[in-house]
């Protein structure tokens, strides 16, 4: 049953992280087809593409009821994608970070995480009220995106993407249901291994499932840090988190409410002061350097450490 439970995950993360890149390159292409900007998918099919993974494992785990991953998937996945990817790609390389993200989206993910650390300690639970709030924030997080996309219009644009439509809606709707199937596969290995070994459900969905879930992020930050566009990096993980919080949760809350543990209201501070030390790494030379990244490498094995007691 272990080996089962072990195979059912690492294929459901497969699944998951080969979905959502084909998922993207469909849509993408599509858009670009359509005559969509390329800045316009850039900020939007890409950066949340990157977050289906976490979008199909939380509203999948909604519907089954394992509300322990749903929470710990999205807050756990905030952390680490913060933490690790942007302290292993600002060890690599300096990562520069752009005046829009410094000052508008990375206050606007600390207020959210904020929202939903009060929603969890006043009520205890996400209702489908305050999902709808989610999303409502959601759809103001898209028209200002939509401002800051006609802003940029000078900039250099990217070569269109030339694919027959077929294939991009074949791409499309293999991705889409590469991610259904992982989702699934991830949820019930991560729920079945969490019994056998008597670990919470917090756990799981705070390391391994968050992990798991983040490798798009990963690879993204990653290969965008080595082709030396690193620049990019933490405009997708302010993106990602944002985008996790508003419409994965607000999604997963529409469906049933999801009740919010005690133990998640620390994981939602660390939440914040993980993107508070973003910011403070990042304020005095608009670049987040080797030695902040270093700190939150350390910061998060701290965190690990007090996980594991």
């Amino acid at each position: 049953m272990i080996i089962l439970s072990i195979i059912l995950l690492i294929a459901g993360f497969v699944m998951l992280v080969k979905g959502a890149d084909w998922f993207v390159d469909g849509a993408a292409s599509l858009a670009s087809r359509l005559g969509i900007p390329q800045l316009v998918i850039g900020l939007t099919i890409v950066a949340m593409g990157t977050s289906l993974p976490e979008a199909a494992v939380s509203i999948t785990a909604a519907l089954k009821g394992n509300a322990g991953i749903s929470i710990g998937n999205v807050v756990g996945s905030n952390i680490l994608n913060i933490l690790i990817i942007l302290g292993i790609t600002a060890v690599m390389v300096s990562v520069a970070v752009q005046k829009s993200t410094l000052f508008y989206e990375i206050p606007f993910m600390l207020v959210i995480t904020a929202v939903l650390l009060v929603m969890g300690v006043t009520g205890q639970m996400v209702t489908r009220v305050e999902g709808i709030i989610l999303l409502l924030l959601f759809i103001v997080y898209l028209v200002y995106l939509y401002f800051l996309s006609k802003q940029a219009k000078d900039e250099e644009q990217e070569e269109k993407i030339e694919m027959p439509v077929w294939k991009c809606m074949l791409l499309i709707m293999i991705g889409g249901v590469l991610i259904v199937l992982g989702s699934d596969f991830a949820v019930k290995g991560a729920s079945e291994l969490a019994r056998m070994f008597g670990v919470s459900e917090r756990f799981i969905g705070l390391t391994i499932v968050a992990l798991g879930t983040s490798l798009p992020e990963l690879v993204t930050s990653v290969t965008a840090a080595r082709k030396g566009n690193a620049d990019i990096a933490i405009g997708n993980i302010v993106g990602s988190n944002i985008f996790n919080i508003l419409f994965v949760l607000g999604t997963s809350a529409l469906i049933c409410d999801i009740p919010y543990a005690v133990s998640f209201r620390l994981d939602a501070v660390i939440g914040i002061l993980a993107g508070v030390l973003l910011w403070i790494f990042s304020i005095r030379k608009r670049e987040l350097r080797r030695g902040g990244g270093v700190a939150m490498l350390v910061a998060y094995a701290v965190y690990f450490v007090y996980l594991c007691q």
